[in-house]
């Protein structure tokens, strides 16, 4: 099988997520195709497939707020031994990803093909890709290429993205085991929050959920405050760039149409979620409260979102079910007929809400497995 290259004008991208919630990236690629020349291809555990140009790649990384990172396919070919991987990647646009002298990273997987020592396989490409010229060692500004061997077919694709893209570029202050604020992202979706109603995280640590709903709310693009290893290719476009950062700016609501609240019981948590919150820009949209779960003050109506302690040890579930039995009880009091979401890990601390949950999806969240369970309060 001879090497596929990603055609000068079309870029073979894929958006890589956490497990299980493929669907919201596949549903958020598909609303940004509305306003960039962009085609969604198919969905696979791990990821979404699609087809794109510079700008729809740039605006994919800015906008997507579920999505893990974005990469672009460099090329594929079959490689059963190492003479034949270094011949074949030889031929591969290294160019179009990596400047001359920059410093290149490699993560490799392997699966049922001979070669299947992933040192080797990085050792072997980074010699193709500098092919003999020196390489830089500006470890922090390394172009890292993901590279899958299956079957003895080889798949090289360049990290579009840098930092995962979960790191916003608010979150500083943490409360302690912080949410991934993709997770946040995919729990709002999920829940079927749209910006419009009330939300409220009376569990709130650091303030992920609050600060991703009133991001959402302002239609402020997640990426607005960082950058991308897009930026540091040979072929950026500076220009498309711009374009697509000031489509997304002029996109900003000035303020927010709902109400959000966030409460904890910790005051160092509700500090740093205040503080994260005025770096996220959305301090005016939030308010804040030190307050216990008994003491919430909700509206009359909205979505309640909210990602509780889980209880991994066996005997850490004994010691919260007095927390979820609690939960369910004030929800049943003060906030009937709402939307509720929440993290759980396991149907004993599910089963105290007294709730009729039902699961929405399932993924992994600081390695622990975790599902989003969903119900309305009668």
């Amino acid at each position: 099988m001879s090497h596929i290259t990603a055609a000068e004008s079309e870029l073979a991208c894929f958006a890589v997520v956490a497990p299980g919630v493929e669907p919201l990236v596949a549903d958020e690629l598909r609303a940004l195709a509305a306003v960039q020349p962009l085609r969604v291809e198919n969905s696979e555990p791990g990821g979404v497939a699609f087809r794109t140009d510079r700008a729809g790649l740039y605006a994919a990384n800015l906008h997507l707020r579920v999505a893990s990172r974005v990469l672009v396919r460099v090329g594929s070919f079959h490689a059963a031994s190492f003479s034949e991987l270094e011949r074949r990647a030889r031929r591969l646009s290294w160019g179009r990803f990596a400047r001359e002298g920059q410093a290149v990273t490699f993560r490799v997987t392997s699966r049922k093909s001979r070669l299947y020592h992933q040192e080797a396989v990085a050792q072997r490409l980074l010699d193709a890709a500098r092919g003999g010229a020196p390489v830089g060692s500006d470890a922090g500004a390394a172009q890292e290429f993901v590279v899958r061997l299956y079957r003895d077919e080889c798949t090289v694709s360049a990290d579009a993205s840098g930092e995962l893209l979960h790191r916003r570029g608010y979150r500083l202050d943490s409360a302690k085991a912080p949410l991934r604020e993709t997770l946040a992202a995919a729990m709002l979706a999920a829940a079927g929050w749209s910006g419009q109603a009330s939300l409220l995280d009376p569990m709130c640590g650091s303030g992920t959920i609050p600060i991703e709903a009133a991001l959402l709310a302002r239609r402020m693009a997640p990426g607005l405050r960082r950058s991308f290893a897009f930026e540091r290719w040979p072929e950026f476009a500076p220009d498309i760039w711009d374009t697509v950062r000031e489509r997304a700016r002029e996109l900003v609501r000035p303020a927010g149409q709902a109400l959000i609240q966030g409460s904890d019981r910790d005051p160092g948590a509700v500090r740093a979620a205040a503080l994260n919150a005025e770096r996220a820009g959305v301090a005016a949209d939030i308010e804040w409260r030190r307050a216990t779960i008994s003491a919430i003050e909700p509206p009359p109506s909205g979505w309640l979102v909210t990602n509780p302690p889980y209880g991994v040890r066996v005997g850490e579930r004994k010691r919260l079910r007095d927390l979820y039995a609690q939960f369910g009880n004030v929800l049943r009091a003060k906030c009937r007929g709402w939307e509720v979401a929440m993290l759980t890990t396991h149907p004993e601390l599910e089963h105290q809400t007294g709730l009729a949950l039902e699961p929405s999806f399932e993924t992994t969240n600081g390695g622990i497995r975790v599902r989003l369970m969903r119900a309305r309060v009668p």
